[in-house]
């Protein structure tokens, strides 16, 4: 048998989901989409996201930018790949380049730089000049969403203190 979804009224969907926006901060499609899930109609979404942004349970700049600090310090994920996460969530480009102008530059770069020595040191083989070393470690970092030419940098940095060694 078919198990119904719970139909709850626009009262009791606004109050669940201030408890969903108050435990973390949601972007709008996440709340769209429980807001759905609880039976809502169309009209009656859009009415609920309007007051729950009026409310400031719901500030898209806000989790933009929670969001982007939270995979850079927790999973240390470059820029690109942050950016590409937020649109997949529907993010505004406006908070986007918002979240991406809080990113301490100097951390990031530091990062980047720990980041590539971790790899690098755990590559195995040198190949030719350290070709697979370079590759491996490249790829891995561009994975991670560094910018092609940091990584690129950063590379370059690491292949002239392995020379002096």
């Amino acid at each position: 048998m078919l198990q119904r979804k719970q139909q709850y009224s626009k009262e009791q969907a606004l109050q669940k989901l201030r408890h969903y926006c108050a435990y973390q901060e949601r972007c709008h499609a996440e709340v769209k989409e429980k807001l759905y899930s609880f039976g809502l109609r169309k009209q009656m979404v859009e009415e609920s996201i309007a007051q729950l942004i009026e409310e400031d349970y719901l500030n898209e700049e806000r989790f933009a930018i929670q969001f982007a600090g939270g995979k850079f310090r927790m999973k240390q994920w470059g820029r690109v790949k942050i950016e590409h996460a937020l649109k997949q969530k529907q993010v505004s480009t406006y908070c986007i380049n918002k979240a991406m102008k809080e990113l301490d530059a100097e951390d990031y770069v530091k990062t980047l730089h720990k980041l590539a020595k971790q790899k690098w040191d755990t590559v195995k083989g040198e190949g030719v000049n350290g070709f697979v070393k370079m590759a491996k470690t490249t790829d891995y970092l561009l994975q991670k969403g560094f910018e092609p030419e940091l990584v690129r940098e950063a590379i370059g940095r690491l292949r002239e203190i392995k020379n002096e060694e």
